[in-house]
């Protein structure tokens, strides 16, 4: 299955409040309650937990939106340089306390994963046109996008999906995948959720899924020793 997002990435103010107003419960019908910061820090502590179960230890440094991504900016963008080699990014805004968040597929509700090949730079050292900068603006991007379509769609492992560039570049082409390495689940508090990752691939490697299936182009991104990585410095596989 494709899904395109057409979500913009940078969002007005008055599209900010709107999405706020969408999202805020809705006592009378009972849909959603709200919540006390102390049991957001609290599900956030134990979120993290989870996270790290999985991805190693987080990296003290958070990459905050100027916008948040309830007013309709970015989503913040969580680092793991301590699990497998590279750097994760992790989101930690989408599940909420109660375990309401995106649509649930059918594996649940779900934060969102990605991966890239280079190293985090130390402190200090972060330059604004080095490689890894440029890689995390750009899932930074990808996972914003995918969301806030999460809330308004059913995403699910094998599904593809097509990003709009910006200022002409070309669309980001993604295949979505559970991410449970060795079997490992996302668990908070007791309650499974998943983690959904966003897989950036070629253009002819999603097609190739889309008439093939995923699992396919998946199994020969693995063989080549790409996958979970959306690093695009590669060959196409397909």
């Amino acid at each position: 299955m494709k899904v395109i997002i057409v979500v913009l990435l940078t969002v007005a103010i008055v599209g900010g409040i709107v999405y706020l107003l969408k999202q805020r419960p809705n006592r009378k019908n009972g849909e959603k309650r709200e919540f006390s910061q102390e049991e957001y820090n609290r599900h956030d502590e134990a979120k993290q937990t989870a996270l790290e179960k999985i991805l190693g230890p987080m990296h003290s440094m958070v990459g905050h939106a100027i916008i948040p991504f309830q007013l309709g900016g970015a989503v913040d963008m969580y680092y793991f340089p301590n699990g497998i080699p590279g750097t994760g990014f992790a989101t930690m805004e989408l599940i909420r306390p109660d375990g309401t968040g995106p649509k649930p597929n059918n594996i649940g509700t779900y934060e969102l994963v990605a991966f890239t090949r280079h190293r985090i730079p130390p402190e200090g050292e972060k330059k604004e046109d080095d490689p890894f900068n440029r890689i995390e603006r750009r899932m930074c991007g990808i996972l914003t996008g995918t969301a806030f379509y999460s809330f308004e769609a059913v995403l699910k492992p094998g599904d593809t999906c097509e990003v709009p560039g910006k200022d002409g570049e070309p669309n980001k082409c993604l295949i979505y995948d559970e991410y449970e390495p060795d079997g490992k689940t996302f668990e908070i508090d007791g309650r499974k959720h998943c983690l959904l990752l966003c897989l950036e691939v070629f253009r002819s490697e999603m097609e190739y899924a889309m008439e093939h299936g995923s699992a396919t182009v998946l199994q020969k991104l693995k063989q080549a020793g790409h996958y979970p990585y959306s690093d695009l410095d590669r060959e196409p596989v397909y």
